[in-house]
Parts: C-alpha cells; sequence; structure tokens
C-alpha cells in the first residue's frame, strides 16, 4: 500500500524555511559575509524534519528511527561549518559570485543563496515526511536505511576530522590530503551525506512513499554538479600542483581503490 502525499503538509514547511533564510540573510548583510548559509542548510532541514514530526500520527513507527539520526547530522554538520567559517572571510565561490554579480551582490544574495536554499532544502526534505506517512510496522528496509545513515554519519564525520588536521599541520595549504578517507575519494564528505539521505529515503520507501524519491535525487545531483565536485576543484590545480595527478589515480565521488 502506497502512503498518501499530503501536499498541503509540504507546502506548510515552506513558509518557515522561508523565514530562516530571511533572518539569516538580515544577519548575512550585517556581516558582509554570505558564508552563514553553510551552517544554515542542516539547520533548516532539522527544522523541516521536526516541522513534519509534529504534524504526524504520533504512533508512527519511524519517527524516532528517523529523528535521531537527522538530529545526530544536523548538529554535527551545523557546529563543524560553523567552527569552520566562524571569523574567517568568505569562502571563495561566495567571493567569486560577490565578484560576478557587483556591488549589489549583499541584496542579490536574497534570492541568489537563501531562498535558493530554502526552495533546495524544501525538496530534499521529503524523504522525511515520507517516513512519517503512514504507521506501515517497521521491516527490513528500515534498518538497512537506518544502517545506511550511520555509515554516512562516519564517512562525513572522519572525513572531515581528516581534513581539518591535514588543513593544520605543515603545508596543509599547498599539499593534497591523499590518505584515509580522501584515498579513495575526492569527496568523502560529500559521499557521506549522500548516503545519509538515501538512507532516509530508505526508510520513506518502507513507508510505501515512493513519492519522496525527488529529494535523494535532488540531493545527489546538487553535490555531483552544483556546489560540489566541478565547483570545488575548479582553480585547485594552481594552488596545489600535486592536484592533478590527484585526479587522476582517486574517483571523484564514489569510494574505490586508487587506479595507478
Amino acid at each position: 500500500m502506497n502512503a498518501p502525499f499530503e501536499f498541503g503538509l509540504w507546502v506548510s514547511v515552506l513558509p518557515l524555511l522561508v523565514v530562516l533564510a530571511t533572518i539569516t540573510w538580515l544577519l548575512s548583510m550585517a556581516l558582509r559575509n554570505v558564508g552563514l548559509s553553510e551552517p544554515l542548510w542542516p539547520l533548516m532541514l532539522f527544522v523541516a524534519g521536526v516541522t513534519l514530526a509534529l504534524h504526524a500520527d504520533p504512533r508512527a513507527p519511524r519517527l524516532s528511527l528517523v529523528l535521531w539520526p537527522l538530529a545526530a547530522w544536523a548538529i554535527r554538520l551545523a557546529i563543524h561549518l560553523t567552527k569552520r567559517f566562524a571569523g574567517k572571510e568568505e569562502a571563495r565561490r561566495h567571493r567569486a559570485s560577490r565578484d560576478r554579480h557587483g556591488p549589489h551582490f549583499g541584496l542579490k544574495s536574497f534570492y541568489l543563496v537563501f531562498l535558493r536554499q530554502a526552495l533546495l532544502c524544501w525538496v530534499v526534505a521529503l524523504p522525511l515526511q515520507g517516513a512519517f506517512a503512514s504507521n506501515r510496522p517497521l521491516g527490513a528496509l528500515d534498518w538497512l536505511g537506518a544502517l545506511l545513515c550511520c555509515l554516512g554519519l562516519v564517512f562525513e564525520t572522519v572525513s572531515d576530522w581528516q581534513l581539518a588536521r591535514f588543513r593544520a599541520g605543515p603545508g596543509g595549504d599547498a599539499a593534497v590530503l591523499d590518505r584515509g578517507f580522501w584515498r579513495y575519494t575526492r569527496h568523502p564528505n560529500y559521499f557521506g551525506e549522500c548516503c545519509v539521505w538515501w538512507g532516509f529515503y530508505l526508510m520513506a520507501l518502507s513507508a510505501g512513499a515512493w513519492w519522496a524519491v525527488p529529494g535523494p535525487v535532488l540531493l545527489t545531483w546538487l553535490l555531483l554538479r552544483v556546489p560540489g565536485g566541478p565547483l570545488l576543484e575548479r582553480g585547485i590545480g594552481n594552488r596545489r600542483p600535486q592536484y592533478a595527478d590527484y585526479v587522476l589515480k582517486t574517483n571523484v565521488f564514489f569510494p574505490a581503490r586508487p587506479r595507478k
């Protein structure tokens, strides 16, 4: 049996995300730093999940199975991104956008960055609504999804720690990290995030919410094509001469043994 898709419930989440985006945008205007959008991403998705859970049947068997991993993912990532960007200048991609869009980028960033992020979160959160959409008993897909979420959290946490330690060491600004998880994929943290959200989708699918698939598909596309691999890798070769060799040996996303 398919779980029903409550369009009105899904729409009701969007205004809250827009309010969060607007408040953060106003703060970014005062600080002149669009990087505030970085920790906003996990917080938006956590707020969306809690909002959807409050509207769900309290007997829904997947409430705890989804909310605890979601909270762990959101809190860890928000803290990590806040520590990474707090007190520092904007990331290169934000500075490039500021240069490209001219002196009024602060105003334009409301719809170019913050409103866009709210809309993306709105779609990505679909598996959370799907997981709460029915009282179907837990099954094998739920436990497989929970396992995939845990795997993703481990991958994200360890790879971010490895990168932070590497950057803090000697030569971190010019060398290339090719150890640990970074030996097997050029973006292990993105791979981990992808696992987390496909794990949530497996739980939604177990609840009968096949219609939640646009969420993880959109997230995967974003990580692979937009703010992920290609964008972050532009210009790295100029700053890190060894990076070209690393690219030839290492998969861009899915972990695999390095090529010779």
